[in-house]
């Protein structure tokens, strides 16, 4: 899935002219916790976000530099900080240089950006003008929505699907058990080398959708001989 297909849209934005009093009523009244900043051409010019507001003048909450660091980093931090605390325009204290993803940004993409940067939702560019914003929550909903319309609607396309998650895996012991689909309930039978390979598949069967319960008849084969596991049914 990319961009294009997870974000929402049109994208609330705010102008880089507004007031901060119009974009606290927006953010309140549209339950955000962040802003894409725009020019007059709806290009991507910055981020407004919760953490840009909370160090303001209104909450008493503005940064206090101690006196030496003030004499030691010179006057231009705290200037800063004095306009992040008092500025009423939301060019003032937004975040400049803001992190977008273009429309055909895959999902892997997506996320690995959202992590690296501590982001809770990234703009979404087309032509370098916002159409929509992509959030976590966006996310997961694609998440859900690809569990669905993949599911497996067999019990052999559920074993299919299964042994390629298996075989894809450096850790299964595919040629020592068996897998077994009846009416959406799967059974482990064969053995396995470590205890935690149990674990494991356990929850390859249980990511698999379709599968409705999983009968657990895996032997352990440990360093003392054969364990036999009592058999186990997990719904």
């Amino acid at each position: 899935m990319n961009a294009s297909e997870l974000m929402t849209t049109p994208a609330i934005t705010i102008s880089a002219d507004a007031a901060i009093d119009e974009a606290v009523r927006l953010m309140i009244d549209r339950r955000l916790s962040g802003l894409p900043v725009v020019d007059e051409a709806g290009r991507l010019v910055g981020v407004l976000t919760e953490g840009d507001l909370l160090r303001r003048v209104e909450f008493g909450t503005e940064k206090k530099r101690p006196r030496w660091l003030e004499l030691l980093l010179g006057p231009g931090p705290s200037a800063i900080d004095y306009v992040q605390a008092h500025g009423r325009r939301i060019s003032e204290i937004m975040t400049d240089h803001p992190i977008g993803v273009y429309e055909h940004a895959q999902v892997a993409e997506i996320v690995d950006l959202m992590e690296k940067k501590h982001v809770k939702r990234l703009p979404v560019l087309r032509d370098d003008k916002v159409v929509g914003v992509v959030s976590r929550a966006d996310v997961i909903r694609g998440l859900a929505q690809q569990r669905i319309v993949t599911a497996p609607k067999t019990d052999a396309e559920i074993r299919d699907r299964i042994l390629a998650e298996l075989r894809a895996q450096k850790w299964a012991p595919v040629g020592l058990i068996g897998v077994g689909v009846d009416h959406g309930e799967v059974t482990l039978s064969g053995a396995i080398l470590d205890e935690r390979e149990r674990e494991a598949l356990r929850v390859v069967v249980e990511n698999t959708p379709g599968v409705t319960k999983l009968h657990d008849h895996l032997a352990w084969v440990g360093p003392e001989g054969l364990y036999v596991e009592p058999p186990t049914d997990r719904p």
